[in-house]
């Protein structure tokens, strides 16, 4: 008889300045440095509050920061792979317009 292994799903999520919390369905949590996930890190307190569970729980989705993490990734150890030019590229996104002289 194959015994069926599942993901354990996401139920909340609290966010510090140093560290990503997940509390899972199975009782289980995962706290991780925010340095991970440099989007998260350079989020502000408000736009990192901003989440919601994605996939049943399966996933974490932050609209403001363009952010994604699975639950499947966390249990792994997996860091953000974004390349740092396309986190070059959002931050100056985010810091708008150079100003003219």
């Amino acid at each position: 008889m194959a015994t069926e292994i599942r993901t354990p799903a996401a139920r909340d999520v609290v966010i510090t300045d140093d560290a990503l919390t997940v509390f899972l369905d199975d009782g289980r949590t995962l706290s991780v440095p925010l340095t991970w996930y440099p989007r998260l890190w350079h989020g502000t307190p408000d736009e990192r509050g901003r989440w919601r569970l994605i996939g049943d729980g399966r996933g974490i989705h932050w609209p403001d920061l363009d952010e994604d993490i699975s639950v499947e990734g966390l249990l792994e150890g997996r860091r953000s792979s974004e390349a740092q030019s396309s986190l070059k590229k959002w931050l100056e996104r985010r810091a708008g317009p150079t100003p003219r002289p």
